[in-house]
């Protein structure tokens, strides 16, 4: 019982193969052969007895398959099955955990009201240090890339590939997307991504310093979309969630942090609200998003496996050399005997 459950075909269906010289013999005519006549009776009548042998000899190994024949085309069908030998299992972790970003590149990204180290850097360089770091730790989990300004934009679809998405963000540039703010474009085009690749239990992490100021979808209506495809949001603001008259002045009243709308539709997707006032403070509320979200390890088996076709298949090319010396030396052999 336990050669069976190590013993494996994995082309069992190579099967169906094995009839294939019957088949061909019962349903394939064999094409004539015009032979021009021997003009050296004398010869003919020498040898009559030899080739006649020989030729009633030759028509019987056709008639009936010859038993080496037989055993090649079997042992090539039984390599053609790929048998193998499943080895001790091995035990590996994989993770189920889908994640999404959307990062806002909207003109207000480009305040340098964010320190990095002992720098005073804008948004949108503090949110590439710390996203880039949260994106080295999620190993094991796919993620994607979804930048938006007046409109949004695919950069990246769910990928295993953690370090071409980090690439994708490290070269994203404040107004690439535009400078107006698609909060509810943003979570619309994440799901249309989802639902073309049929993803489910995926997390959206929305990162934002201002409101909604452009695009054709509401994000509260995006948000209960959302909440039906079963998409948790994690929304963070970005910066301070009160501008001064200096802000106001410079990139309009319209751009000011829409906490309430972030706090609804973090509430209606059953996700969080954060707020980074600085670099620092950014850097925590991914270390949280990282401990609610961990990533869902599940058991997997994977049984490493030894291909042994290259038995039937040497064995096959060793009979076919036996019968072809046979073939070939076998008229030798009986002139030798006849001397």
């Amino acid at each position: 019982m336990s050669f069976l459950q190590n013993f494996e075909f994995l082309w069992a269906w190579a099967l169906i193969f094995l009839p294939l010289p019957w088949i061909v013999r019962r349903f394939v005519v064999p094409a004539a052969q015009n032979q021009t006549p021997l003009l050296a009776p004398h010869l003919v009548r020498r040898l009559s007895g030899q080739v006649g042998q020989n030729v009633v000899q030759n028509n019987s190994f056709i008639r009936g398959m010859p038993p080496l024949l037989l055993l090649i085309w079997i042992l090539l069908v039984v390599a053609a099955m790929r048998p193998v030998w499943f080895l001790t299992p091995t035990s590996f972790n994989a993770t189920g955990r889908d994640m999404m970003l959307a990062v806002d590149l909207s003109g207000s990204m480009k305040k340098t009201d964010m320190r990095l180290g002992a720098q005073e850097v804008d948004r949108l360089t503090s949110v590439k240090a710390v996203v880039s770091e949260f994106i080295e730790k999620r190993q094991g989990d796919r993620m994607g890339l979804v930048v938006f300004g007046s409109q949004a934009f695919l950069q990246s679809p769910l990928s295993y590939d953690l370090k071409t998405v980090n690439t994708l963000l490290q070269e994203t540039e404040i107004g690439m997307a535009g400078n107006n703010t698609a909060i509810g474009d943003a979570i619309g085009l994440t799901l249309k991504h989802l639902k073309k690749t049929r993803q489910q239990n995926t997390v959206l992490i929305l990162l934002t310093d201002g409101s909604n100021t452009d695009g054709a979808v509401q994000p509260l209506d995006a948000a209960k979309q959302a909440k039906q495809m079963g998409l948790k949001i994690y929304t963070i603001g970005i910066g301070q969630a009160d501008t001064g008259s200096i802000d106001r002045f410079l990139f309009g009243g319209g751009r000011d942090m829409d906490v309430v709308t972030l706090k609804k539709i973090a509430k209606i997707t059953g996700g969080q609200f954060f707020l980074a006032a600085d670099t620092e403070q950014l850097n925590e509320v991914y270390q949280i998003i990282n401990t609610l979200e961990a990533s869902e390890h599940q058991i997997h088996q994977y049984r490493l496996r030894e291909e042994l076709y290259v038995w039937p298949l040497g064995a096959a090319f060793i009979i076919s050399l036996l019968l072809a010396y046979i073939r070939l030396y076998q008229p030798l052999w009986q002139r030798m005997g006849d001397r």
